[in-house]
């Protein structure tokens, strides 16, 4: 099979229709071999039964149904999952991706040889509400995941080589770092298209402020996890040390400068001194963050997954 599309969504019965109908023209005119993989992710309003009616009438469609709202990442997760195209190609159901980019997002990961294509909608028809968070967010993104050819880290219109979907793991909301996992999982060829974006036709963004501030921890959580998430105590075991470190010496300081005090019969106790308890809470702060480390190395080494690396031939 040539492509498998799959679309994540919530909330989209109007748009469903139309979207199919624009896939099936643009992939019968290309002569391309595909299936279009709905995953509903516990709409409320008739959806499913638009996907199955689809379906009924187009073999090529699939469906995924979950029984609640899970999020974006979980529903790309089990279309990966199900996906048999050589390409997959993953775009949002609100018809603000254009599926008349599919032939060119085909072309640069079997032609020119991508792992990954994102798209990148230079021309947007979001409010400014939603722009200017997202050039944040993706000036950030690209100076934490190195990835600095990507202008739109969160654009849902990716295209993907199969191995990179079979051998990367989308949880929580990683979904807006898919290239960032990809490179860390040994697939670096990542490029970039422009394509097109529509105006919204039906329904509401599901954009909130909410998702703004999530990104940005599940950026630092990703970070973390890809730097020290096999060897945490590297982490918390240096922060630890060099806390402990500074604190004994300056308690040692001044140590010696009480005595030298004493020497001169200046006499008060050390405590007196509130810099003192601030090197004392400095070097058991130290010694905790140490333990964290040390603890997370022995949580690490059981973990089942401990050894898990990509590992591309075997011979």
């Amino acid at each position: 099979m040539d492509i498998s599309v799959v679309v994540p969504l919530f909330n989209e019965e109007e748009s469903l229709p139309e979207l199919h109908a624009w896939i099936q023209r643009v992939m019968k005119a290309n002569h391309f071999t595909y299936e279009v993989i709905f995953v509903n992710d516990g709409s409320t309003d008739h959806s499913w039964d638009v996907i199955e009616s689809l379906s009924a009438k187009d073999p090529q469609v699939k469906g995924i149904k979950f029984r609640r709202n899970y999020g974006k990442s979980p529903a790309l997760y089990c279309g990966f999952e199900k996906a048999e195209g050589d390409v997959v190609i993953t775009m949002d159901a609100d018809l603000q991706d254009s599926p008349d980019e599919i032939p060119g997002l085909y072309k640069m990961i079997m032609e020119d040889h991508y792992d990954l294509v994102s798209g990148y909608k230079q021309k947007r028809y979001d409010p400014l509400t939603k722009t200017l968070p997202t050039k944040l967010f993706n000036a950030t993104a690209r100076k934490i995941s190195g990835i600095h050819n990507l202008h739109d880290f969160n654009c849902g219109l990716k295209a993907y080589r199969r191995e990179v979907v079979k051998n990367i793991e989308v949880y929580g909301e990683m979904h807006r770092y898919i290239p960032y996992l990809a490179k860390n999982a040994g697939f670096d060829r990542i490029g970039e298209k422009v394509v097109h974006h529509q105006a919204r036709k039906f329904g509401k963004s599901k954009f909130g402020i909410n998702r703004f501030f999530n990104g940005y921890l599940d950026l630092l959580t990703l970070w973390f996890l890809t730097n020290f998430g096999k060897k945490p105590m590297h982490f918390f075991g240096f922060l630890g040390s060099i806390m402990f470190f500074i604190s004994f010496v300056a308690l040692i300081v001044m140590g010696v400068g009480k005595i030298i005090d004493l020497s001169n019969h200046v006499y008060g106790p050390l405590a007196s001194s509130a810099w003192f308890f601030v090197f004392l809470v400095g070097m058991i702060l130290g010694m905790q963050l140490f333990l964290a480390g040390f603890l997370g190395d022995l949580v690490s080494r059981q973990s089942p997954n401990r050894n898990d690396y990509q590992i591309e031939k075997t011979i």
